[in-house]
């Protein structure tokens, strides 16, 4: 398969200036990025050939070799160079473009500097923190005081590493970039800095407490405000309220992912609930009135049919749970669960078997039922 124009691939046309391809191709570089493309198969491949393009299109020499000759500049010793595309390894897409890679990623990586500037602290990571709370609770909502294990800044250096709190110096090594250079051939290889870690900068005098580190381990005390209407499954963000970053570096943020407990009564789906109440057989054959709870702590009052079988749903409208954020309140399903008694005395059997003498044609499902399995019968015979 043919190469593609490097002017195409990049979007630009064929005279364009250096600065127009170096913004052709950050945007590239972004829009194709594997870490913000996990769903498309061909980015890799596409910012590879974005890669391969602006490796040549930057080299004012290489780019007039390649608009005089086209690809057939880089093959077969008309340039005698490397192949444009050669070390891009399988996943290691940074080496080629290691000018503006700090300023496409240099955030998402962690941090951004300069030569003999101040490098950007990396950010403290993110944690989680599970909370279990009441079905009751998530009704009402709640203000809780939970204790989050994390990294605090070190107050005896305010966060810096270093004793006293005295700024950290740069580092010689790779003048606060965090990562030392190396040329080969047409490309250039990026390392992390083996002096500073990839920091920046450099502590002469660690901070006793915390190593040098900037930060120590602690329990932390927060106040959280659960709303009502919450969810197995909800997640609260506190921003800024994580884990501290290194060396005086900004803090991540604490996700609460809430879990709704089992209740003894009640089921819960999304905004309704349903409660299943036993109910005599006598209640169920006569009608009449029963209380049954509510997830407020109150009482309602049904009023059953009479006649009701098991199964049968009545609905408390608005007695159900709070749609979270608002959006109004579920309703409550009452479900009949009609009770056979047992531990009969012997006048309570004598009693049925009157009762049952004389219900010839009270079970009108008992009666379509061995009707239709007399009929099934007779067709067997048949």
């Amino acid at each position: 398969m043919s190469k593609r124009d490097y002017y195409d691939v990049l979007g630009v046309s064929k005279g364009a200036s250096a600065d127009e391809i170096k913004k052709a191709y950050r945007r590239k570089a972004k829009e194709l990025h594997p870490d913000r493309n996990g769903d498309n198969p061909d980015a890799e491949a596409q910012f590879k050939e974005a890669n391969e393009a602006w490796e040549i299109l930057k080299d004012a020499d290489r780019k007039a070799a390649y608009d005089r000759f086209g690809h057939a500049a880089f093959e077969g010793g008309m340039g005698g160079g490397a192949r444009p595309g050669a070390g891009f390894g399988s996943g290691d897409f940074s080496s080629a473009f290691s000018d503006v890679f700090d300023d496409l990623f240099g955030d998402f990586m962690g941090a951004r500097g300069g030569p003999g500037g101040k490098r950007r602290a990396a950010r403290g990571a993110d944690l989680r923190y599970n909370l279990r709370v009441t079905l009751e609770d998530a009704y009402s909502g709640l203000q809780k005081t939970i204790n989050v294990p994390t990294a605090v800044a070190c107050s005896a250096c305010e966060g810096t590493g270093a004793e006293g709190g005295v700024e950290p110096t740069t580092c010689p090594t790779c003048s606060g970039m965090g990562k030392v250079r190396a040329q080969q051939g047409f490309f250039t290889v990026e390392r992390t800095c083996p002096t500073c870690s990839g920091l920046g900068q450099i502590i002469k005098d660690p901070c006793k407490s915390c190593g040098g580190h900037g930060r120590v381990q602690r329990d932390r005390a927060l106040s959280v405000n659960i709303p009502a209407g919450v969810e197995t499954g909800t997640r609260i963000r506190l921003a800024g309220e994580g884990e501290a970053g290194l060396r005086g570096g900004p803090p991540g943020d604490l996700y609460i992912f809430v879990e709704v407990a089992q209740h003894k009564l009640f089921e819960r789906d999304a905004v309704n609930l349903y409660c299943r109440v036993p109910v005599s057989m006598t209640k169920a054959a006569l009608g009449g009135a029963i209380e049954v709870p509510t997830i407020d702590g109150g009482r309602g009052r049904v009023q059953i049919p009479a006649g009701s079988q098991s199964g049968r749903q009545m609905r408390l409208r608005g007695k159900g749970m709070p749609a979270l954020r608002g959006g109004g309140i579920g309703d409550m399903f009452i479900e009949l669960a009609v009770e056979t008694p047992v531990n009969l005395t012997g006048r309570q059997k004598e009693l049925l078997r009157e009762f049952d003498d004389l219900a010839d044609d009270n079970n009108p499902e008992t009666k379509s039922f061995f009707s239709s399995v007399k009929s099934f019968w007779d067709s067997m015979k048949g």
